[in-house]
């Protein structure tokens, strides 16, 4: 992302010390573009995120020290698939296009039928109904908000639950410990997924239904 910053607007290390955990993609580029005075039209916010995406593509083939699918993601995500009482959507701060070069990466993309991005959502807890919305919008369930599940590993994801009156499990696989994420009022906190059990349990969903 500083690299298509730079590409776009010349200045280098453009989004040095904004921060980045939990935020919108659309957040973190118009803090970098209020910091250095530069203005965004639709054409070079076009310009952006074609840029970045392409960055990312070449980025993402590269190693890295925390470079990897999280413990028990994938056991997680292969057992709720095919429940029927479940539908997973993402919510993510990321561009839609951002994302799906990091999952397809991992072969996690398939498993999320529609989601809510960051392309243009500079407040995250609207994206809680983006998602609901777009659930709806592709012949998903209709459901109360008390009925969804937000995953998230920072306490700005736990934010978008209690805003929405979704349940949180936070998960401290990222820059926040248990302690960050239960001060943030998640209903659980994991330290990861790699225990299946307590994973479900945590979501409520350690009982398939009859």
């Amino acid at each position: 992302m500083s690299r298509a910053f730079e590409r776009v607007c010349g200045i280098r290390d453009g989004l040095t010390g904004i921060p980045f955990a939990g935020r919108t993609d659309a957040w973190i580029l118009s803090e970098a573009a209020r910091a250095h005075g530069v203005s965004f039209d639709r054409s070079r916010h076009e310009q952006f995120r074609e840029t970045y995406v392409s960055c990312l593509a070449d980025e993402v083939q590269l190693p890295g020290p925390r470079k990897g699918v999280m413990p028990g993601v994938r056991e997680l995500l292969d057992t709720l698939a095919p429940r029927a009482d479940v539908f997973l959507a993402l919510l993510t701060g990321n561009l839609e296009h951002g994302a799906r070069v990091k999952l397809e990466y991992f072969d996690l993309w398939r498993y999320f039928r529609c989601g809510a991005f960051g392309d243009d959502a500079v407040e995250r807890n609207g994206l809680f109904a983006d998602a609901l919305a777009r659930v709806k919008k592709i012949g998903g369930p209709v459901f109360a908000a008390a009925d969804v599940v937000i995953v998230g590993d920072t306490p700005l994801d736990i934010a978008v639950a209690r805003a929405g009156g979704a349940r949180s499990v936070g998960v401290a696989t990222g820059s926040y410990d248990v302690a960050a994420l239960q001060a943030a009022g998640a209903d659980a906190v994991l330290v990861d997924f790699s225990d299946l059990a307590a994973t479900l349990a945590a979501m409520g969903l350690d009982k398939e239904p009859d």
